[in-house]
């Protein structure tokens, strides 16, 4: 049976941290949700919440919003690991971006802490399509993305997950660092494919340049900040060649295939997030 820990799940509302809650729990941790709402609030833009969530941890899960690549990440995860340190915290898992190398960055923060750790690099998320920027316009039956040519190993949020609770609980995952990817690579074009012809809907891809994508973003009133990173990911991070590789680390780990997204197809068409 695992040891009971005190396990903080920063962003323990989010995409990843609420199955990780879910998991932890699961194995009768005692989790802690790590948020602006929570109690005892977590919030990154206020350093002086973290010592209070922190109180009386032995772990925690690292999830920086919105990205690591974003200006003030570097300083925020050293600032957070320095309150980790003092607070007794033994152990950490954070959350990173595969081929992003300011993520890196954060990463050695990490690493060189002297803590007990281990990196989850992710690949893009199957989750955006349904519970995120691109769900809208799967909804609206017509997406329009830059990029069309790039072949991206979408992955599952439930995957990452459980490698995560993995990570935190078993002491063999100290000092690893782990690629989490979907099992095939798509383009955006065949992703509205399969999920078009998996809901009976009918969605159409359109191929758009990164100036006009950022212009419309723009026009849609969308925050500086925001369309900064939505660039970045785009220009940076898709057009690596490494991030189009498919890892085996979730089989590895887990011991079973890492879903495939049309099986993320069906359990959406289930709950109906697409009707």
């Amino acid at each position: 049976m695992t040891n009971q820990s005190n396990i903080l799940v920063i962003g323990g509302t989010g995409k990843t941290g609420r199955k990780v809650v879910e998991g932890l729990k699961q194995h009768h941790q005692n989790v802690r949700v790590g948020g602006r709402s929570s109690d005892p609030a977590f919030d990154w833009g206020d350093p002086t919440t973290w010592p209070n969530a922190l109180a009386g941890m032995d772990k925690v899960y690292i999830v920086y919003y919105p990205d690591l690549a974003v200006p003030g990440a570097f300083e925020a995860i050293s600032g957070l690991i320095e309150a980790a340190k003092v607070a007794g915290i033994k152990k950490v898992v954070l959350l990173s971006g595969k081929g992003e190398k300011e993520a890196e960055r954060c990463e050695q923060v990490v690493a060189n802490s002297g803590l007990d750790y281990t990196l989850v690099r992710a690949s893009w998320f199957n989750q955006n399509f349904s519970e995120s920027f691109l769900l809208d316009p799967i909804l609206a039956g017509h997406v329009a993305l830059p990029m069309p040519h790039a072949k991206i190993p979408f992955v599952d949020t439930r995957d990452i997950a459980e490698v995560v609770v993995k990570a935190l609980l078993e002491d063999e995952h100290n000092g690893k660092t782990y690629e989490i990817t979907g099992p095939r690579t798509l383009t955006f074009e065949e992703v509205v494919q399969e999920i078009a012809a998996g809901t009976g809907k009918d969605i159409t891809f359109q191929a758009v340049s990164m100036e006009d994508y950022n212009s419309a973003m723009k026009a849609a009133g969308l925050p500086a900040d925001y369309i900064w990173l939505i660039d970045y990911l785009f220009r940076e991070v898709l057009s690596n060649d490494k991030n189009q590789e498919i890892s085996s680390d979730v089989e590895r780990i887990l011991g079973r295939k890492a879903t495939d997204f049309q099986e993320y197809i069906r359990e959406m068409v289930r709950v109906g997030v697409w009707r």
